[in-house]
């Protein structure tokens, strides 16, 4: 029953929210910042207690829905569904705290949708219905559409629309493919199911299993995503408001990633294991790629957005390279990402609240003005970088080294993109803060609210760097298909 109270919390906190927020806009910030702490705390407890459990589900939740076509409310928890839920709570209620002056418009509507794209985040992290999946996977491009479209910068029609046909087309994709693995599992069975656990081991053709697998996979590469299909990242991430991009950068990326851990290595263990090679190699090339890509931006905002195509491709490395050690630095992976690209999009949203411009030909020399946003900054850029001491290290010393056992080439290709995460993270550096700088910036360092964020997203990516073990034991319990 926690399973549905944490859908509940979130999705009553929305219609909440929207409602009071007519007359108070405090009280609208304050219900969805409360909410996402309530979750946050019960995910919290949940993590403690079990602590060193040898149990594979921790809670299972099931209740028929459509029961003539097999589809019920189906939710279960296990270590990697809890550490997503974590990081989307804790991310959650940071992009509250950071749009608490940001947004003044149609505040109520704002965190409305904000809180309701969390619901969809939270029911994607929990369902093991497929049918349920998909309901969810599609009701989190709504209010992230609206997000981007009515909160977003200059282009954010342009940039709403292009991130909803993606993603569209690619959950419209999935679709085909669930009702196919539906429908061939009713000729092997004779029993209609969308039921996860008994979706596992249905018998099908070589060439039935690499279709219906290419369906569920190119809908997570779209929302990774993954060379060729991340062209709407970079403009949806330029033109969402700060939270927007937290929520997209931390979160909704994720998705695609957890969707390939979940259900396309389980559910089609020998067509994974044919296209390994080629799917190997689309995230080396992201690597690099988004890494050259990154280092010739000129707004801040969007070489943040390229690098998340650079770093993400390492998860789409690790994810097929099929063997247990990669498949924890791809978790790891997932987190740090969230933390440490959320954070630099956030030090972008307080920048560009004081100077009002992205550009980076426009700044420079801000470090003597800025000097704890700066130092901020530099942390998350180290990070970014893979700075041992700091998370990311972990996560792609994990990958690398499970790459390693599958494909020596493509190994040694992905460390040169970390070369390249070196040139564009010292280029944030030197063209923001260092430097010179051609124009007089009147301007206040981090306030106190801005400074509890910053504080809580450097605990939490140091502890990752120092003390990962807690996460790398929780993510042990988990399907992987071997090489």
């Amino acid at each position: 029953m926690i399973l549905l109270v944490l859908i509940l919390i979130l999705f009553g906190a929305a219609l909440l929210s929207w409602v009071v927020g007519v007359k108070s806009h405090a009280a609208s910030r304050w219900i969805a910042l409360c909410s996402l702490l309530v979750n946050l705390g019960i995910i919290a407890g949940v993590w403690m207690e079990h602590t060193g459990s040898s149990s594979r589900w921790w809670y299972q939740f099931r209740m028929d829905w459509v029961p003539h076509f097999g589809i019920s409310l189906h939710l279960a928890m296990d270590g990697l569904s809890m550490l997503m839920l974590a990081l989307t709570f804790f991310l959650g209620a940071l992009a509250v705290l950071i749009s608490w002056k940001e947004i003044q418009t149609r505040v109520g509507f704002f965190h409305f949708n904000l809180l309701f794209v969390l619901c969809g985040i939270t029911g994607v992290f929990l369902t093991m219905d497929l049918f349920l999946f998909y309901f969810f996977w599609e009701m989190m491009l709504i209010p992230m559409y609206f997000l981007i479209g009515i909160w977003g910068h200059e282009h954010r029609e342009y940039a709403a629309n292009k991130f909803f046909l993606f993603t569209q087309a690619g959950g419209l994709l999935m679709l085909l493919a669930i009702l196919g693995l539906y429908f061939v599992h009713k000729a092997n069975t004779n029993v209609y199911t969308f039921n996860y656990f008994e979706l596992l081991n249905t018998p099908m053709t070589p060439s039935m299993e690499r279709w219906l697998m290419l369906g569920f996979l190119i809908a997570f590469l779209v929302k990774l995503p993954a060379v060729p299909f991340h062209t709407w990242l970079p403009d949806a991430h330029t033109e969402a408001p700060t939270a927007g991009s937290v929520v997209l950068a931390g979160l909704l990326l994720k998705t695609g990633a957890y969707g390939i851990l979940r259900f396309v290595l389980p559910l089609f263990p020998t067509a994974a294991a044919d296209i390994a090679p080629v799917a190997m190699l689309l995230g080396v090339i992201g690597i690099l790629y988004g890494g050259m890509l990154a280092y010739a931006q000129t707004d801040f905002k969007r070489l943040i957005a390229y690098t998340s195509v650079s770093h993400m491709g390492f998860v789409l490395l690790g994810a097929f390279a099929l063997n247990e050690i990669a498949y924890q630095g791809v978790v790891m992976q997932m987190i740090t990402h969230g933390i440490s690209t959320g954070a630099l999009f956030i030090i972008a949203g307080a920048l560009y609240e004081r100077i009002h411009t992205r550009n980076l030909r426009q700044m420079g020399g801000l470090w003597l003005r800025l000097p704890m946003m700066g130092s901020a900054a530099m942390i998350f850029v180290m990070a970014s970088l893979g700075l041992p001491g700091l998370g990311n290290f972990v996560a792609e010393f994990l990958v690398l080294l499970g790459s390693w056992q599958a494909s020596h080439v493509l190994t040694i290709l992905a460390t040169i993109g970390l070369v390249v995460a070196t040139a564009y993270s010292l280029r944030i550096m030197q063209k923001v803060f260092f430097g010179p700088c051609d124009r007089q910036y009147a301007m206040s360092d981090l306030n106190g609210r801005e400074l509890v964020i910053i504080i809580a997203l450097v605990i939490v990516i140091c502890w990752l760097g120092f003390h990962p073990q807690p996460v790398l034991n929780t993510s042990q319990n988990i399907d992987y298909v071997v090489r």
